[in-house]
């Protein structure tokens, strides 16, 4: 994993930024990690995959027997 140290994130953090597009980068305060850096697409992937495992707990937790329509149910998630 990239680190970086908070004094060179302060002098530089475009390059900490363009670091963190793909891997998180570790923010470092006396060789200790205090925070971590992530870029944009990958915050949007985190994000998308948290949506996906709700949509999926939601989806196994239905219960079929009421036998509403797809439209309906579909709505009520928010799809």
């Amino acid at each position: 994993m990239t680190t970086i140290s908070i004094t060179n994130l302060k002098m530089n953090p475009a390059l900490a930024i363009a670091s963190a597009q793909d891997f998180p980068v570790a923010i470092q305060n006396r060789n200790d990690t205090e925070a971590y850096l992530i870029g944009k697409g990958l915050f949007e992937k985190m994000i998308l995959y948290l949506e996906d495992i709700e949509d999926k707990k939601t989806i196994k937790n239905i219960n079929m027997s009421d036998k509403r329509n797809f439209e309906d149910f579909a709505s009520e998630l928010g799809l």
